[in-house]
């Protein structure tokens, strides 16, 4: 099963995505938005960054 976000109130009122794997373990999760909208709008922005990205190490200097 492919992973899913999921928007959520939280307990201060403001909405939040967070991003489940096939296994249902929660993977990322974004920051606090005053609407529904604003986490869902969060979470595509994330979809779209993520699109072609690399994977890289940092390593310490």
């Amino acid at each position: 099963m492919a992973g899913k976000f999921e928007v959520y109130e939280d307990n201060s009122g403001k909405f939040r995505f967070r991003l489940k794997a096939g296994n249902g373990e929660v993977v990322a999760s974004g920051q606090a938005y005053a609407t529904r909208k604003g986490a869902h709008d969060g979470a595509a922005a994330v979809t779209r960054a993520v699109e072609g990205a690399k994977v890289v190490d940092v390593d310490k200097e």
